[in-house]
């Protein structure tokens, strides 16, 4: 009963938009897993872009961090405007 519950809130974590800022690759790449009946070498460029969206967004969090500022992690909204600056993803 304890692990179900642990569970349950490990992937509420993952998908909780604010913390986690590569739900759409992560998603991406498990759908592209099941599409090619888990043949992983199909799908290495989903992998390096999932990859990069989390050594991106943990340098961003490490920045703010050195900076003081709080929270380490964007929102949701604040990283969609920093994307929006950029003029879409940089990774």
């Amino acid at each position: 009963m304890c692990t179900q519950i642990q569970m349950d809130r490990n992937q509420k974590k993952l998908r909780y938009q604010d913390g986690n800022p590569c739900i759409q690759e992560s998603d991406a790449s498990f759908k592209c897993l099941d599409a090619s009946n888990y043949n992983r070498d199909m799908c290495s460029a989903y992998f390096l872009t999932y990859k990069n969206c989390r050594k991106y967004w943990h340098n961003v969090m490490l920045e703010r961090r050195r900076q003081g500022v709080k929270p380490d992690m964007p929102t949701a909204a604040e990283r969609q405007d920093m994307l929006d600056a950029f003029g879409g993803k940089p990774y």
